[in-house]
């Protein structure tokens, strides 16, 4: 391999490891000082990298946050892919069923907990911001996601299944709510419980979503 070929793949490299340091950056001011309690300067110095590559990399602070969250939510895909098997039944409830099995078999009250923290105000009530920043973050979750299943499920309908994910992982924005509300945000088995219930309601009010419509039902 010449110099000239090995170039690109040095400056790749690199530009992995400095995203990877600015990524790992944040997180570590996040958990110590909350998202507004960090300078770009102060990030840049701690993932050692000058302030125009943090943007090179990222459009904003947001966006680094927002980055931090999805890969904290990314254990739900992350669980998905482990529990994938061999079927290869196309039908939306295959994918369905495996979305809803990982939710139910992840661990989503540490890291949505963990989250709560580094982004809310002080008090039960997750700060505006944060909020936004949730959202967009579930967002991206939704949309890897949503691609990862129809990669798996080629002849699965693209509508259908972008539907059953986002009210899914749509969902769980609203179950933080009503789980922050009930709990305030503590890691416990009680807590737990409140999720777990909170969850079954979710899925399977989304499940009946996609099962057949009632005979007498009216039609437009």
């Amino acid at each position: 391999m010449t110099a000239t070929d090995a170039s690109p793949d040095r400056r790749a490299q690199l530009r992995q490891r400095h995203h990877r340091a600015i990524i790992d950056a944040a997180a570590a001011l996040l958990d110590a000082k909350g998202p507004d309690g960090f300078t770009v300067d102060e990030l840049a110095e701690r993932a050692d990298v000058s302030r125009r590559t943090v943007f090179n990399h990222f459009g904003s602070v947001d966006d680094i946050v927002i980055a931090v969250c999805s890969e904290v939510l990314g254990a739900v895909v992350d669980s998905v892919e482990a529990q994938a098997t061999a079927q290869t039944d196309p039908a939306p409830a295959s994918a369905f069923d495996e979305v809803a099995a990982a939710l139910r078999t992840t661990d989503l009250v540490t890291p949505i907990a963990y989250l709560t923290r580094v982004l809310g105000a002080p008090g039960p009530e997750p700060s505006h911001r944060g909020a936004l920043v949730l959202l967009r973050a579930f967002t991206e979750v939704s949309e890897h996601l949503s691609t990862q299943l129809l990669e798996r499920h080629p002849e699965a309908d693209v509508l259908t299944t972008r539907l059953l994910v986002s009210s899914l992982i749509g969902g769980l924005v609203v179950l933080h709510t009503h789980w922050l509300a009930a709990t305030g945000g503590t890691v416990d088995e009680p807590s737990r419980a409140v999720w777990d219930d909170l969850l079954d309601q979710l899925i399977d009010r989304t499940r009946d979503g996609y099962g057949p419509r009632p005979v007498d039902a009216p039609t437009r």
